[in-house]
């Protein structure tokens, strides 16, 4: 465990990440379905706050497991097997979803103790992983010791959210401080001496995981679809909410593929902390859009508590977020392009739009259409530009980083 060649050559996802990654299809789906069926029960604080608290349990988990492996899968049995601890603390962690949610709900005290248990485990089994690299990568012995002393030290934290019996307000006084240090440990753990990871290995892991947080969507519109055909057999509607859904989902894939992840972050490898942060609101975006797809099912189904305004809204907001963060993130990686700022802000306009709609009396299947065709006109926007504008923004960064120093 050395260290990866960060320039190795036709690097590529290995078949333990895909197999790790299918146990975030779990957690996200619990996470959306409990999500959704809050905001469709009027709950809207609470299903934020046990969304965002699930979402950033997963995806940080994720996150540092695969910046982790990027730089130092050897592949080997014992990789293998802490890796298995670390999917049984995923698979636990989904299984304390629900309760969370529910103790949210109820305004006592957060039941927390089977997410946290469960991410604790998965965090204990990657202090393993970075104290053996620490043993067998000299040049970044120190760097590798870091990351576990500190990973050590914040879990000691979330034992103690776990332990604790506290409500909503001192559970998040407890777990904000805690989230800081989580976030900030890669950023102080590399002061001296960088992991080697690998910037396309990177990018490709990003783009899958947002594949899975896609499919999300995807079941969220067949969600909608059969809950049209149940009450008011095929339709106009029907048709409209199958095409939508299913676009909604292919359009947020075009959009997030739009950016060339892996030759920027090759080519700016200082904005890795950016890419990484940056994704978590993009995949929790991407995850609240297909919840905002089932909160539309209940809704049709007539199994919600809340205004079609709502409704359309539970679906339009996170696809906001989405757009907002990408664009945020292709800045950093790219560069400003005032298209692209331009774009974003239309789409705004347009999704705002799509709530005002609902709000007068316009069909929800309707409104989702609004949203669809504004994406799909950005999309057309792009390609018709896009090309160009990113093949001279590359150029322009490569040549950056050739270009010799001051």
């Amino acid at each position: 465990m050395g260290g990866r060649d960060p320039h190795e050559k036709h690097r590529a996802a290995t078949p333990l990440e895909l197999f790790f990654d299918l146990t975030f299809v779990i957690a996200f789906g619990v996470a959306g379905s409990q999500f959704a069926h809050e905001i469709a029960e009027a709950h809207f604080g609470a299903g934020l706050l046990g969304f965002s608290f699930a979402m950033f349990a997963v995806i940080w988990a994720w996150i540092n497991f695969t910046w982790f492996a990027s730089a130092y899968d050897t592949d080997d049995w014992v990789f293998r097997l802490v890796t298995m601890v670390q999917i049984v603390g995923v698979l636990i962690l989904a299984m304390g979803i629900e309760p969370l949610f529910h103790s949210i709900v109820e305004g006592h005290h957060v039941d927390n103790r089977v997410i946290v248990g469960g991410y604790v485990l998965m965090r204990l089994a990657l202090v393993t992983q970075w104290v053996r690299a620490s043993r067998q990568d000299p040049d970044r012995r120190e760097t590798c010791l870091r990351y576990a002393q500190y990973l050590a030290v914040v879990q000691l934290g979330w034992v103690a959210v776990l332990i604790i019996e506290a409500d909503v307000a001192t559970t998040f006084l407890i777990t904000a401080p805690l989230v800081v240090l989580e976030m900030a440990t890669p950023y102080v753990a590399e002061r001296k001496a960088k992991t080697p990871w690998h910037a396309h290995h990177i990018a490709e892991r990003y783009g899958l995981l947002a594949i899975i947080a896609l499919g999300e969507c995807l079941i969220g519109a067949i969600e909608t679809l059969r809950a049209i055909v149940a009450n008011h057999g095929w339709s106009i509607d029907a048709a409209l909410v199958g095409f939508g859904g299913t676009a909604l989902a292919f359009a947020m894939w075009w959009i997030y593929f739009m950016l060339p992840a892996g030759r920027a972050l090759h080519l700016r490898r200082h904005k890795s902390y950016h890419f990484g942060y940056g994704h978590i609101p993009i995949f929790a975006a991407i995850a609240a859009t297909g919840a905002g797809l089932h909160v539309v099912a209940y809704y049709i189904d007539h199994q919600a508590h809340i205004s079609g305004a709502v409704a359309v809204a539970s679906v339009a907001v996170p696809v906001a977020l989405f757009k907002l963060a990408l664009t945020w993130l292709f800045s950093i990686m790219m560069g400003r392009d005032r298209t692209v700022l331009a774009v974003a802000a239309a789409i705004m306009v347009a999704l705002a739009g799509s709530i005002g709609l609902a709000a007068a009396g316009v069909s929800v299947p309707v409104c989702l259409l609004v949203i669809v065709l504004a994406l799909g006109a950005s999309i057309v926007i792009d390609e018709r530009r896009g090309a160009e504008r990113v093949n001279a923004a590359l150029a322009k960064l490569e040549a950056e980083a050739t270009s010799p120093g001051p």
